[in-house]
């Protein structure tokens, strides 16, 4: 299994200014958990496809893509296409 798949879920610690640890900490690691799951297979999907699966705001779940591509949430390649009128579709590419 590659190294970047494999996440230190306890370890990770969310920050922001609007982040409060004790509030908001646990939440959106469970966020960063359900879309990271959903998009271990390395289908296409549009965010509304991933909101379906997580039950996670749309919002959240692009913040949640952009935290994978950072290095202390794995460092995962996010790519996205565009699909048309405003619409992409984003896949993890978990074996890059």
């Amino acid at each position: 299994m590659n190294d970047q798949l494999k996440l230190d879920w306890s370890a990770l610690i969310f920050d922001g200014s609007d982040v409060k640890q004790g509030r908001d900490n646990c939440r959106l690691k469970g966020q960063l958990k359900r879309v990271h799951k959903c998009m271990m297979d390395g289908k296409w999907r549009t965010l509304g496809e991933i909101e379906e699966v997580t039950g996670d705001p749309q919002s959240s779940i692009s913040a949640q893509l952009r935290n994978l591509r950072k290095p202390r949430f794995g460092g995962h390649e996010v790519v996205k296409r565009y699909v048309e009128s405003g619409l992409y579709q984003y896949r993890l590419n978990a074996t890059r």
